[in-house]
C-alpha cells in the first residue's frame, strides 16, 4: 500500500475499535489535513463564522425592481444594454448573479432586485427574442433598505453605462430617506468624501426648469453641474436663465437642432448677464458690441470712419435673426441716414 493510501486507511480506521488494546497514534498527512478542514468548516458554518450565498435560476417576469433601484429601468433599451446581450449570447448564460432579496404579500412577485436591473433588462429581452429557455440568475440576500442602497451604490458606482444623473438623483433620495438628510453621515457610511457628494447632490437638484434647455438631460454630468449652479443665484438671474431654458426648448420642440450641452450651458450663461439696452455699444478697446435686451451679443462693430463702417455678425452668439436685422437697422439709421 502507498504512504498516501495507507496514511487515509489509518485515518479511516482510527474510530474503530478493534481490540482493548490502545489505539496506535494517528498519522498526520494529506487525508487527516483533509478530514481537519472539513470539520472546520463545518464548525464555522454552524457557528455563523462563515455565510453561505444561495444562488437560483428563476423566471425574470417573477422579479420586480425594487424601489429604491438607482437605475432608472424605463431607460434601458437594447442599444445601452447591446454589450450584455451579446456576452450572455456568447457565454450560453448569464455569468454574474444579479442580487435580490424575497418578497412576501405580493402573488405576482417572489423578488425585488436590488443590484442587476440591466441583467434583468437583458434576460427578459433575450427570452421574447428567440431564447426562451434562459433564466434569471440571482443571489439571494437577506438585507434592509440601507444596507440595500449601499450594496447598489457600491456595484454600480464604477459602471459607465449609469449616467451621473440617475446616480445623482438615488443620492438625493437616500439623503432624506436614510440619513435624516445629514449630508456627513451619509458621505461617512458609503466612504466618500463630502465634497464629492455634494457635486452629485447639487446635480441632482437642479430644477427642470433649467433642465428643460437639453435635448437629454441624462447626459449631464456632475461637471455640468457646477456651471449651472452658478446660474441660479441671485433671483434676477435664475429668472433670465430660465427664461433662456424655455426659449431654447421651445425652439428645438418647433424643429431647430439640437444644441450640444457645451454650446446650451454658453447661451444660458450669456442670457444670465444684466440685460442691456437694444443697439447700445459695449466698449471693448476698439470695438464696440451690440447686444439684445437679454443680453446676447449680435454684432461687432470693428470700426466706424469716413470711409465706413465694418463689423462682424455674431450669429452664434444666441441672439436670433430678427435680433440681427433689427441692430443692423439701428446702424444703418446711425450711419446712413435717410
Amino acid at each position: 500500500m502507498s504512504r498516501k493510501n495507507s496514511g487515509f486507511a489509518a485515518d479511516l480506521a482510527a474510530g474503530i475499535d478493534l481490540s482493548d488494546e490502545p489505539a496506535p497514534q494517528r498519522r498526520t498527512g494529506i487525508a487527516s489535513n483533509v478530514l481537519t478542514g472539513r470539520a472546520n468548516r463545518l464548525s464555522d458554518l454552524a457557528s455563523g463564522a462563515i455565510v453561505t450565498r444561495t444562488h437560483e435560476l428563476v423566471d425574470p417576469a417573477r422579479c420586480r425592481m425594487w424601489a429604491g433601484h438607482n437605475r432608472d429601468y424605463a431607460l434601458l433599451t437594447e442599444e445601452r444594454c447591446a454589450d450584455l446581450i451579446e456576452s450572455i449570447k456568447a457565454q450560453g448564460r448569464q455569468e454574474m448573479p444579479a442580487i435580490v432579496r424575497r418578497v412576501s404579500g405580493d402573488a405576482d412577485f417572489d423578488f425585488e432586485v436590488i443590484c442587476g436591473a440591466r441583467r434583468h433588462w437583458t434576460i427578459s429581452w433575450l427570452r421574447s427574442h428567440n431564447y426562451p429557455d434562459f433564466k434569471f440568475l440571482v443571489d439571494i440576500r437577506e438585507i434592509g433598505d440601507e444596507e440595500a442602497f449601499r450594496l447598489a451604490d457600491i456595484e454600480n458606482r464604477a459602471r459607465d453605462d449609469l449616467t451621473d444623473l440617475e446616480r445623482a438623483r438615488d443620492y438625493l433620495r437616500a439623503l432624506d430617506l436614510y440619513y435624516d438628510g445629514r449630508q456627513r453621515t451619509m458621505a461617512e457610511r458609503l466612504k466618500v468624501s463630502e465634497s464629492w457628494l455634494t457635486r452629485y447632490l447639487d446635480l441632482a437638484r437642479l430644477p427642470t426648469e433649467l433642465t428643460r434647455a437639453f435635448s437629454n438631460p441624462q447626459d449631464l454630468g456632475v461637471r455640468n453641474a457646477i456651471a449651472l449652479k452658478g446660474l441660479l443665484k441671485p433671483d434676477e438671474r435664475k429668472a433670465r436663465a430660465f427664461a433662456e431654458a424655455a426659449r431654447i426648448a421651445d425652439a428645438r420642440e418647433a424643429g431647430a437642432p439640437a444644441q450640444s450641452i457645451l454650446d446650451v450651458i454658453k447661451a444660458l450663461s450669456l442670457a444670465v448677464d444684466a440685460p442691456k439696452k437694444t443697439g447700445s455699444p459695449k466698449k471693448t478697446g476698439k470695438a464696440e458690441t451690440v447686444s439684445t435686451a437679454a443680453g446676447k451679443p449680435v454684432l461687432r462693430i470693428e470700426s466706424a470712419d469716413r470711409k465706413g463702417v465694418r463689423l462682424t455678425l455674431l450669429s452664434r452668439g444666441g441672439a436670433t435673426r430678427q435680433d440681427a436685422e433689427e441692430a443692423i437697422r439701428t446702424l444703418l439709421d446711425q450711419h446712413w441716414p435717410q
